[in-house]
């Protein structure tokens, strides 16, 4: 591993617009891009601590929270500093609605609301995860804030996936100059350092830039598995006139994992007997397992403000990811001399994706009253190479359990990849949308709007056909917020489900668009002083052609899927902000239950109750002193199809204390899963490692 301390080629250029022809990540869906409306939402920033404000990037128009037809979490800066959240997995895992479905060392799962979160955007930029799963990790160090629109985003962003939508709210170049340096090291011998600087590059400030780069090494808890991660960000923000501003930006996120497990710990044996494991540390990677993860992002971004307060934006987004592995994967095998069968595979991918969104954002006037309006226009393009050996049939071999995990199963030599374990596909996208916000009275508000989508797709996916011809497809959505006082609204929304899929079913063939209905309604409140906004929330959601993994077939494809059938019902209960003096929350409990076609429970790996908290307080005798806690707790989860495989109900208890020692230097500690607990990360395949166990940082940070 690199040291350190080092940093990368790339961070020599600040802006790489030259890659504005590549792209990454999913080529699945497309979201609507960044619009904002000015003149609708409070023009007060949202005060320190946990309590914030979504940014007009992921409600469209420019709303509050309150605003919101629609549950909304924000999770600040100050926040992921306070419980060191550097890891996308992190943040969510600490999202009240969210769960993290850890399958792999390097493959995630999020779920909200019964249903996988597809939709990750950056500044209200689209960017979906391939085939619904984040492979390697997104570090925060160059995220400002992390937003997470809850339930079906068609109301807002058009495209009606029923889970949530995750907006990442990109760092900005400031006005004024400030640099903060922080150095951590933990357990593992885990070692990070940060480092952000930012300002003025003229005397007038018209041009700014900010550098953001971060590194971190080091081992696990889990035997054979280590982990680097390099993170730049640079950025300039250029004031053309007074009513243009241009910002351009380039990112790289590289982690580069030794050890990594694919698939994990088999939690039954053929015969579906439960397997359990007397250590944590247990992992099925072999010595000579590798996957490394490239990710590439650049953006252009040109606003303009006309006169009566409308603004337009141009944006243009180009995107690289590449993958580069050597896996192993074992599961229980009843044909097997060993009762196991073990798989090695080289695998290579590459998806590149170009996105250009122009958009129009103001007020009008009618019937004696201000209303706003967005509408515009989305194009996309994405290709995507994959070469795999998992289609070779004489990589597959008995295997010894005991030989897997003391990691000593020799590394085969591999040949090619035929042409029929090669992919090699095309996907292109096309909308048009608009949304308005009626002020019908002064306390009832009514939010309508649509979206209509071109998709067409073609190629080769592993030998099979990847075909999908979609034109004109139109959809709705509609929500409406009435002010019962200052300090409470009702509200309620309702939007039409409409995804193209790509995955393959059983015949080898692309899955039908994902198609259904959501109803959200709830309560919203603004108490003590505005300081601490709470929610409840009452949602149900029917949707048809859900993607459910059926098995493996390299010859059809790879990994094949039935479309189902599913409804989820549920309740949500959210607070965030200052309880009292000093005292920060942010935290919620969600009920969820979900059914199949036949009003059987289904999806029974994702818990029915769970509550997700984290509060912080600062000493009144000493408010240097901040100490804080977290608290995660979760009910029983089973695999759908094996219920040996499951994992009882579980709490995971953290802790932090930090101290500033002047204006410039600070100190912070942090503990996590204080009780030691055992548990299984995931259920969902069947397999899991286990999570980690206690675990203990400390950082010291240094700021202007």
């Amino acid at each position: 591993m690199r040291s350190l301390f080092t940093l990368p080629t790339s961070a020599l250029t600040l802006v790489a617009l030259s890659m504005f022809n590549t792209a990454s990540a999913d080529e699945n869906t497309l979201s609507l891009p960044a619009t904002s409306v000015t003149g609708s939402a409070d023009s007060e920033d949202a005060p320190p601590g946990y309590q914030a404000r979504p940014s007009a990037t992921t409600t469209r128009l420019n709303l509050t929270a309150g605003q919101t037809p629609q549950g909304i979490t924000s999770i600040k800066r100050e926040q992921l500093d306070d419980f060191k959240l550097n890891s996308i997995r992190d943040v969510l895992d600490s999202t009240p609605g969210v769960n993290v479905q850890k399958v792999e060392t390097d493959r995630t799962y999020f779920t909200a609301r019964g249903f996988d979160i597809t939709n990750f955007q950056y500044d209200g930029m689209g960017m979906g995860l391939t085939g619904g799963v984040l492979v390697g990790d997104i570090d925060t160090a160059p995220y400002e804030q992390v937003d997470v629109l809850h339930g079906a985003n068609g109301l807002m962003t058009g495209t009606g996936n029923p889970s949530a939508t995750v907006n990442f709210i990109r760092k900005r170049p400031t006005y004024e100059p400030e640099a903060k340096v922080s150095v951590s090291a933990g357990s593992w011998d885990k070692r990070r350092v940060d480092l952000d600087v930012s300002g003025p590059l003229t005397d007038s400030g018209n041009v700014r830039g900010r550098v953001i780069y971060a590194n971190e090494v080091g081992n696990s808890y889990l035997d054979r598995y280590s982990r680097e991660k390099n993170i730049f960000s640079g950025m300039l923000a250029f004031d053309l006139t007074d009513d243009d501003t241009l910002t351009v930006g380039y990112e790289e996120q590289k982690s580069d994992a030794n050890g990594a497990s694919w698939g994990a710990l088999p939690l039954t044996d053929s015969s579906g007997n439960a397997l359990h494991y007397s250590s944590t540390s247990a992992n099925i990677a072999q010595p000579w397992v590798y996957w490394d993860v490239r990710t590439r992002r650049a953006f252009a971004e040109w606003q303009h403000n006309f006169a009566n307060d409308w603004k337009s934006t141009l944006t243009v987004t180009a995107m690289e990811h590449r993958e580069d592995t050597d896996m192993f994967y074992i599961y229980g095998d009843s044909t097997s001399s060993t009762g196991y069968t073990g798989l090695a595979s080289n695998y290579k991918g590459k998806t590149r994706e170009l996105d250009g969104d122009l958009s129009f954002s103001g007020p009008f006037s009618l019937g004696g009253r201000e209303h706003q309006l967005t509408f515009g226009a989305n194009v996309a393009r994405s290709r995507t190479q994959e070469t795999s050996l998992y289609g070779t049939s004489s990589y597959y071999t008995p295997v010894s359990l005991e030989d897997a995990l003391n990691g000593v199963i020799a590394k085969p030599t591999y040949n090619m990849a035929n042409a029929d374990a090669t992919s090699n596909y095309t996907d292109r996208q096309k909308s048009l949308y608009a949304g308005t916000r009626l002020s019908l009275t002064d306390d009832l508000h009514l939010i309508v709007g649509a979206r209509m989508l071109s998709a067409d797709s073609d190629g080769e996916n592993y030998g099979s056909g990847r075909d999908v011809s979609i034109h004109g497809k139109v959809t709705p959505y509609a929500g409406v917020v009435y002010d019962l006082t200052p300090q409470y609204s009702l509200y309620a929304s309702y939007t039409k489900i409409f995804n193209p899929q790509y995955y393959l079913n059983t015949q080898g063939q692309v899955l039908d668009p994902l198609e259904g209905k959501s109803y959200e309604a709830g309560i919203k409140g603004h108490l003590l002083d505005k300081k601490l906004d709470v929610s409840a929330a009452v949602f149900h959601t029917q949707q048809d052609n859900v993607a459910t993994y059926s098995g493996f077939n390299p010859s059809l494809g790879g990994y094949l899927y039935d479309g189902m059938s599913y409804k989820s019902s549920g309740v949500e209960l959210e607070a965030s902000g200052e309880l009292a003096p000093g005292l920060q929350i942010s935290g919620g409990y969600t009920y969820v239950y979900i059914t199949d076609a036949d009003n059987n429970r289904g999806r029974k790996f994702i818990p029915r109750n769970a509550l997700s908290t984290s509060m912080t307080y600062k000493l009144p005798m000493a408010p240097q002193i901040k100490v804080g806690g977290s608290l995660k707790w979760q009910s029983k989860v089973e695999n759908d199809d094996t219920p040996a495989a499951n994992q009882a109900a579980y709490a995971l208890v953290g802790l932090m204390a930090s101290y500033d020692i002047d204006p410039h230097w600070s100190t912070q500690l942090n503990l996590d899963n204080l009780t030691n607990e055992k548990y299984l990360q995931s259920v969902r395949y069947g397999q899991s490692n286990y999570g980690a166990p206690r675990n203990v940082t400390a950082s010291v940070s240094w700021k202007f």
